[in-house]
C-alpha cells in the first residue's frame, strides 16, 4: 500500500491592489526527497528522449504552460532558454520552413533579422559612446548600486542641458548669429575684465550674450522674429524637460509597481542565492561579503525595531508622542528661522543698499547665495541628527529626512524667488529704466556659480584635508571621534535637484544658463569621484538604490514645475523692461504671439482661435474624463486579468508537485503490489489440500 501524501501548502503572491500581500511560499521538501529517490539520470522513467534529444515530458511542460519558444522566427537562438541540442533542432527546423515558403516571405524574414541585427550593433556602438561607462561600472563595484544611482542621475542631467543647450542655441543664439551680426560686436574690451566680472555676472559679461539685456527685437517677418523665438526657445526647454521627466517617472513607477514592494526576500535566499559566483578578485569578493552582511544586519535591526515597538507600553508610547511632537517642533522653528533669514539676507544684497567699501561689496552681493548654501548644508544634517531621536525604523529614519531636506531646499529657493519678485517689481515701479530681467538672471547666475565654488570648496578643502589627517595621525582620538567620510547619497542628488531647478527657473533671463550648468556638471562629476575614491569609505548602511530612481526624479518634476510656475509669474505680474531686452516696448511677454496668430490667413488663424475658445476647452476636457475613465477601466481589467493568471499558476505549480509524487511513489507501490499477490498466492490452500483435510 502507497504511504500517504504529504500534504503542500501553496500561498499565492497577492498584488498591491488586494487587501493582504504574502510572499509565495511553497514547502516541497517531501517533492525534493521524491526527486533525490529518481535513478542517477535524473529524468523519471516514463520521461521518452525524442529523436533530437530533448525530453518529451519538457515538452509536455511547455504545453502545459503555453510556451511556443520556437514559434517566433525572427527571435535570435541565443535568445531561447533551451538547451544546445534544442536550438540545434529549432534551427533545422527553420530551415525546412524557408524551404517550405515563397520567395518573398523568405527574403522578408531575412531582412527583417537584418534589419533587427543592424539596430541592436547600432544600440550596442551607442551605449559604448555612453561617458563615463567604465567609471560608473568601478564606482558600483566598490561603493555599491546607491552610489551608482548618483552619478548615473547627474550622467543623467547632463544629457538633459546638453539638448537644452541644442534648443536655445538653434532658436535664440543661432538667429542672431545669421541675421544680426553687428550684436556679437558689443561694446566693452578684455583689458578691464576681472574675476569678480565672472563671479558677480557685471561688467562686459552683462552685455554679453549670456543675459537677457544682449538680445534686440528684430523683425525678419510677421512670424519671424527675435521676441517670438526667444520665448518660443524658452517654452520648447520647459515642455520638453516636462515631457522627458514625466515620461521617466510613470515608467519608473510602472516598473516598481510590477515588482511589488509589499513583500521582501526572507534571510535564506539573501545567504544562499545573493553572491555573485562571477568575482575573481579577493577585494570583489570581500566588498561582497560586507555589502551581504550589511543588508542582514540591517533586516536584523528592522525586526529587532518591530520586534520593540510590539513591547512598548501605554506610557512609553504617550511619552514617544511627545517627543516627536517636541522635535517636530523644533523643526518648523529651523525651517523658520532659515526663511526669514534668507528674506533678510535678499533684502540686504539689493543694489540700493549696498556698501561703497570695494572688499565688502562683492560678499553683500552673494550674501543671498551663501545663505542659502550654508542653511542647506547644515540643517539636513541637523535633520538627520533629529530623526535618531524620534526612534523610527532605519527606512522611515531615511525617507522622514530626505522629506525634510526636500521642504527645505524647494521652499528656501522660493522664498528667495519671492523675495526677489517684491523687491524687483519695487524697483520697477520706482524707475521704469532699470532692466529688471538682468538683475534676475544675474541673481539665478550668481546661486548657479556659488553651488560650484561650495561643491570645490568642501570637497578640497574639507574633506581632502581630514582624509589626509586621518592617513597621517591614525591614533588621534579627535579624529576617530568624528569618524569615517561617508557619502550621503540623498542630500549629493537634492544638491543637482537644487541647481538643475535654478538652470530652469534663470533660463529666461540667461539663455546661456544651461551651458553653463552642463560645464557645471561636467566638474561636478570629476569632483565628486575624487571625492567619493579618495576621501570616502563605503557606506555601512546599504543604501536602497530600488526605489530611489522614481522618487529623485520625481523631486526633479517638482522643481521644474516650480520653475514654471515662477516663471509664468514673474511673466505675468511684471511687465518687461522698456529700455533693454527683445520685448522692450511692449505691455506683456505673451502678446507677440498674438500678433503672429493675427498676420496669418483665414484658417489657420479661426482654427487657432477656436483652440483657444471655452468650446475647444469644453471638449477637450470631456475627451479627457472619457480617456480617464477608459483607462481607469482598462487598469481595473488588467488586475483582474493578472490575479486570475496568478491563480492559474498556483494552481499548475500544485498540479505539477501532485503528478511528480505520484510519479516518484509509482514504483514503490507497484512492488508492494505485487509482492502482496505472490504472498497471497502461497499462503492461500488449493482445492485439493481442502479435499485431504
Amino acid at each position: 500500500m502507497a504511504s500517504p501524501e504529504p500534504s503542500s501548502t501553496f500561498l499565492r503572491l497577492v498584488s498591491e491592489e488586494t487587501d493582504t500581500s504574502e510572499l509565495t511560499v511553497v514547502f516541497c521538501d517531501d517533492v525534493q526527497q521524491a526527486l533525490c529517490d529518481q535513478p542517477p539520470g535524473g529524468h523519471s522513467k516514463h520521461q521518452q528522449h525524442r529523436p533530437g534529444g530533448s525530453l518529451q515530458g519538457q515538452g509536455a511542460d511547455d504545453n502545459l504552460w503555453g510556451l511556443n519558444r520556437d514559434k517566433d522566427p525572427n527571435v535570435p537562438l541565443r535568445n531561447l532558454p533551451l538547451t544546445m541540442q534544442e536550438k540545434r533542432d529549432t534551427r533545422d527546423r527553420r530551415h525546412l520552413q524557408r524551404r517550405s515558403i515563397g520567395c518573398w516571405e523568405s527574403w522578408r524574414r531575412s531582412q527583417s533579422i537584418m534589419r533587427r541585427r543592424c539596430l541592436e550593433q547600432m544600440w550596442q556602438f551607442l551605449s559604448e559612446l555612453q561617458p563615463w561607462r567604465r567609471t560608473l561600472h568601478t564606482i558600483e563595484g566598490k561603493f555599491g548600486v546607491g552610489v551608482k544611482v548618483y552619478f548615473a542621475f547627474l550622467r543623467y542631467l547632463v544629457y538633459l542641458n546638453l539638448l537644452s543647450c541644442f534648443l536655445t542655441g538653434g532658436l535664440i543664439q543661432a538667429p542672431v548669429i545669421i541675421f544680426n551680426r553687428d550684436r556679437l560686436h558689443y561694446s566693452g574690451s578684455l583689458q578691464n575684465i576681472s574675476i569678480l566680472h565672472f563671479l558677480l555676472g557685471t561688467g562686459i559679461l552683462e552685455k554679453s550674450p549670456v543675459f537677457y539685456r544682449f538680445y534686440k527685437p528684430v523683425l525678419w517677418r510677421q512670424c519671424l522674429n527675435t521676441p517670438l523665438l526667444f520665448l518660443l526657445g524658452v517654452s520648447s526647454v520647459l515642455i520638453f524637460s516636462l515631457v522627458v521627466l514625466v515620461r521617466r517617472t510613470v515608467n519608473g513607477y510602472k516598473h516598481k509597481w510590477m515588482l511589488g514592494v509589499r513583500y521582501s526576500f526572507n534571510m535564506s535566499f539573501k545567504v544562499f542565492g545573493s553572491w555573485d559566483f562571477c568575482i575573481q578578485d579577493s577585494a570583489s569578493a570581500a566588498l561582497k561579503q560586507r555589502v551581504i552582511r550589511d543588508e542582514l544586519k540591517m533586516d536584523l535591526e528592522e525586526e529587532q525595531y518591530h520586534l520593540r515597538v510590539s513591547q512598548r507600553t501605554c506610557r512609553q508610547k504617550l511619552w514617544l508622542c511627545f517627543i516627536r511632537l517636541l522635535l517636530n517642533f523644533m523643526v518648523v522653528v529651523l525651517l523658520g528661522g532659515s526663511f526669514y533669514l534668507i528674506y533678510l539676507a535678499t533684502e540686504f544684497s539689493q543694489p540700493g543698499k549696498l556698501t561703497e567699501n570695494e572688499f565688502l561689496r562683492p560678499l553683500q552681493q552673494y550674501l543671498p547665495p551663501i545663505t542659502i548654501t550654508l542653511v542647506n548644508f547644515v540643517l539636513p544634517h541637523l535633520f538627520r541628527i533629529i530623526s535618531k531621536f524620534e526612534d523610527y525604523s532605519l527606512t522611515v529614519q531615511v525617507n522622514i529626512t530626505l522629506v525634510r531636506s526636500i521642504i527645505l531646499k524647494l521652499a528656501c529657493l522660493g522664498i528667495f524667488l519671492f523675495s526677489l519678485y517684491a523687491t524687483l517689481k519695487d524697483n520697477s515701479r520706482e524707475n521704469s529704466s532699470v532692466c529688471w530681467e538682468n538683475q534676475f538672471g544675474q541673481e539665478m547666475y550668481k546661486l548657479l556659480i556659488f553651488d560650484f565654488l561650495a561643491c570645490f570648496t568642501v570637497t578640497f578643502f574639507v574633506m581632502f584635508p581630514r582624509t589626509l589627517l586621518r592617513e597621517h595621525f591614525p591614533n588621534n582620538n579627535l579624529l576617530k571621534t568624528m569618524g569615517l567620510q561617508k557619502f550621503v547619497i540623498p542630500f549629493h542628488v537634492l544638491d543637482l535637484i537644487y541647481s538643475q531647478t535654478v538652470t530652469w527657473v534663470g533660463v529666461f533671463y540667461c539663455p546661456l544658463l544651461p551651458f553653463i550648468s552642463l560645464i557645471k556638471l561636467f566638474l561636478v562629476f570629476y569632483i565628486k569621484k575624487f571625492a567619493v575614491r579618495r576621501c570616502c569609505d563605503p557606506a555601512h548602511r546599504v543604501f536602497r538604490a530600488s526605489n530611489s530612481s522614481v522618487l529623485f526624479h520625481f523631486i526633479l518634476l517638482l522643481g521644474l514645475l516650480m520653475a514654471i510656475a515662477v516663471l509664468g509669474l514673474t511673466l505675468n505680474k511684471l511687465p518687461p523692461s522698456p529700455q533693454c531686452g527683445p520685448f522692450k516696448g511692449r505691455s506683456t511677454v505673451f502678446n507677440i504671439t498674438a500678433e503672429c496668430v493675427d498676420s496669418l490667413p483665414k484658417v489657420p488663424r479661426d482654427l487657432i482661435h477656436f483652440m483657444s475658445s471655452e468650446a475647444f476647452a469644453l471638449s477637450l476636457i470631456l475627451a479627457e474624463i472619457i480617456l480617464l475613465t477608459s483607462s481607469m477601466s482598462q487598469r481595473s481589467a488588467n488586475n483582474k486579468c493578472i490575479e486570475r493568471l496568478k491563480n492559474m499558476l498556483v494552481i499548475c505549480s500544485s498540479d505539477k508537485w501532485f503528478l511528480v509524487r505520484h510519479q516518484s511513489a509509482w514504483p514503490y507501490s507497484q512492488s508492494l503490489e505485487s509482492s502482496d499477490f505472490a504472498g497471497s498466492r502461497q499462503l492461500s490452500p488449493t482445492p485439493l489440500q481442502e479435499d485431504l483435510s
